[in-house]
């Protein structure tokens, strides 16, 4: 995992960002364009820089070519993360080995107790992920998040957390 530069948008857009498919859980619409995908790295550059929320681009060991994203975001004593993935790299381990990088990395501060993220009821591969990750279920939230890709109306979520 690295910093995202602006460089990334090409790649991120053509892999991922415009793919339905992959966005289809996001709370954010496929991208219509590069230059979309290259205003949100650009905000993830400067969130860096504000330290409010930082996005770590994944990459396969050896390359530098972005094959999808992990974000924290800090909130006190709590980290909430969100997490993208090109399909073509679905099912080969890359993004609960980031989940646990990123967890491991955080809980070893003394003001973070807590690793958190949600995800769709529906959206089976998430739930995996986190699992895998080490994470825990902790509930369901009725009408919690809306992912513009399924519906305009909040749909049910599952909170997972890790803990220190």
């Amino acid at each position: 995992m690295r910093c995202p530069v602006i460089d990334d948008a090409k790649t991120i857009f053509r892999s991922y960002a415009q793919d339905p498919q992959v966005c289809r859980f996001m709370i954010w619409m496929p991208h219509a364009s590069e230059a979309v995908t290259r205003e949100f790295i650009a905000s993830c550059v400067a969130a860096w820089a504000a330290e409010s929320r930082k996005a770590f681009v994944i990459t396969e060991l050896g390359k530098s070519e972005p094959i999808g994203m992990l974000e924290a975001r800090m909130q006190g004593s709590t980290v909430d993360i969100g997490y993208v993935l090109a399909a073509s790299h679905w099912g080969r381990g890359f993004m609960p080995e980031a989940i646990q990088s990123l967890t491991a990395a955080a809980l070893q501060s003394p003001d973070i107790f807590r690793v958190q993220a949600t995800c769709d009821t529906d959206n089976i591969a998430s739930q995996r992920a986190l699992e895998k990750a080490g994470f825990s279920r902790e509930g369901r939230m009725e009408r919690y998040t809306v992912h513009p890709n399924i519906s305009s109306a909040p749909r049910a979520c599952f909170m997972y957390a890790k803990c220190r």
